[in-house]
């Protein structure tokens, strides 16, 4: 392949009239066409290949950038779900602690309503028994009254 300096520095032997010997410029220009061909159909195919490359890493590029933002909302959807599953176990705790106080009040209730209940039988056996106790004790007068008379 000639070089740019090879081209500069060539030199042609001169006739002694017409200057330059016609052949030898003839042979250095198509050896120098066939030359500058090769280099144009290479640089073309460069070019090519340089805007295609060109292309790939621009398409490459925005597949970056939509890899990029999924991502990016990917992670805002986590945090988001998890946000929301955060105040929905809050609000589970809470409703169930709420419910627990309200059935703890009920069972309160429902201990101090037993024991008024206890409470009242125990009142009512102690008038029943103190009304046999009577009875038993009018009941035991009227038996010694009885072997008195006998």
């Amino acid at each position: 392949m000639l070089t740019p300096l090879e081209i500069e520095n060539k030199k042609f032997s001169k006739q002694m009239m017409n200057g330059y010997n016609v052949e030898e410029v003839d042979d250095f220009l198509d050896e120098l066409t066939i030359e500058y061909e090769r280099v144009y159909k290479e640089n073309s195919e460069l070019k090519i290949r340089s805007e295609e490359m060109e292309a790939s890493i621009t398409h490459y590029k925005n597949i970056e950038d939509t890899l990029q933002n999924t991502l990016v909302m990917a992670q805002k959807t986590s945090e988001d779900l998890k946000n929301v599953a955060k105040q929905q176990a809050e609000q589970i705790v809470l409703e169930a602690e709420g419910s627990a106080k309200k059935h703890a009040e009920n069972l309160s209730q429902e201990i101090l309503m037993k024991k008024r209940e206890l409470e009242d039988m125990q009142k009512q056996f102690d008038v029943y028994k103190a009304k046999m106790e009577s009875l038993l004790i009018s009941q035991l007068e009227l038996i010694k009254d009885m072997n008195k008379d006998i």
